[in-house]
């Protein structure tokens, strides 16, 4: 009696590399600018503030 082992089916060699790639916009994202006019207001604010 043989005994048989079914071998796993083979990688996608193409799939692994794929998931390395990231692809994306080519600009900072709409959520770090919002930060950024955020932070700026907040240093206007208190540079306008009168100092005690």
């Amino acid at each position: 009696m043989k005994i048989s082992l079914k071998s796993p089916k083979p990688r996608n060699p193409h799939f692994v590399a794929a998931l390395r790639r990231v692809a994306g916009l080519h600009r900072p994202s709409a959520g770090g600018s919002r930060q950024r006019l955020h932070r700026e207001l907040r240093v206007e604010i208190d540079r306008l503030r009168p100092s005690p």
